[in-house]
């Protein structure tokens, strides 16, 4: 399968998926999960048209890991990310004693004065590493790496949260708790 069309296919799963099933009539089950076939009707006539055999190489193509089959293979979710109500069913975890955020250089003097906040997502993203943290950064212009004392967070009642594809989730991260690298 040719590169181009499974971008775009990745691009159109991550939209209806995380933040806009209704535009095509899609329905999600309360943890997010859509039938494989719904998606494959709906998109008949559209572009990108989704197929089976399109749907598994996205999932299994994709290096950040951004949807998850069901076991049986009949369902279909984002593993974070989403900006309409779905429970993906995690459990509180420990963190690891740092973790990072990768951001650009435009948003660093509001992030220094009100925080990480997960604005219209479900919650902040944050990373075991520096190189993950700096390409997501850099999606977004000059990148700037923040620091993140998670394990410090944890012990004053901050919850965590690890999404099937090993990104770090929680609901905010405070000033005090963050450094700019």
């Amino acid at each position: 399968m040719e590169d181009k069309k499974l971008k775009k296919g990745s691009k159109f799963l991550s939209y209806v998926l995380r933040h806009k099933p209704d535009e095509i009539g899609l329905e999600l089950d309360a943890q997010g999960w859509a039938l494989v076939s719904d998606l494959i009707v709906l998109t008949k006539d559209r572009k990108p048209q989704l197929t089976r055999k399109l749907i598994e190489e996205i999932v299994a193509g994709c290096e950040k890991q951004r949807f998850t089959l069901n076991d049986s293979g009949n369902k279909i979710r984002a593993n974070q990310g989403h900006s309409i109500e779905v429970d993906l069913e995690l459990a509180p975890q420990e963190p690891p004693e740092v973790l990072y955020h990768g951001t650009a250089s435009r948003y660093l003097g509001e992030i220094l004065s009100k925080g990480l906040v997960k604005r219209n997502r479900h919650h902040v993203h944050l990373t075991k590493d520096k190189s993950t943290a700096s390409n997501v950064g850099q999606r977004h212009g000059k990148v700037v790496i923040l620091k993140v004392d998670a394990l410090g967070m944890y012990n004053s009642g901050y919850s965590f949260y690890v999404s099937k594809n090993g990104v770090w989730l929680t609901d905010e991260v405070p000033v005090e708790f963050m450094e700019v690298m």
